[in-house]
């Protein structure tokens, strides 16, 4: 539309680009969290039970990156569907992080449970008020 950023033209047409921008945020806040869930599955992984310090720093760091962000998340989002997105992206990431880098199988069952994961994680977000 020709006049789209024009705040009055948002005012009286409804389409109002800073409560759209207010309404994403949370979702991209939790997808940098569950993210950040990947790296910190793997720098657990790569810690060997907390006994190389550089892999148990980041572990440390990144865990509570990722909690903090999951709690300025769920200021907005319901807590059942943002805990679950938020940990089918830490699923979702590390299990193909650990099938690419770590020579994990890649059986078909597997894969089919993954794209699985992906609907749920899809269909929370289609169904949820924000």
């Amino acid at each position: 539309m020709l006049f789209r950023d024009d705040p009055v033209h948002a005012m009286f047409s409804g389409d109002d680009p800073i409560s759209e921008r207010e309404h994403r945020m949370p979702w991209v806040i939790l997808v940098i969290a569950g993210l950040l869930e990947v790296v910190w599955a793997l720098m657990l992984k790569q810690s060997e039970g907390f006994t190389k310090p550089a892999p148990t720093v980041a572990f440390l760091i990144s865990l509570c990156l990722s909690m903090f962000l999951l709690a300025q998340a769920i200021k907005s989002l319901p807590v059942g569907t943002a805990y679950a997105v938020w940990t089918g992206i830490g699923a979702l990431g590390t299990a193909i992080v650990g099938m690419i880098w770590l020579g994990e199988s890649r059986e078909i069952l597997k894969l089919l449970s993954l794209l699985m994961l992906v609907g749920g994680i899809i269909g929370l977000r289609l169904t949820s008020a924000h």
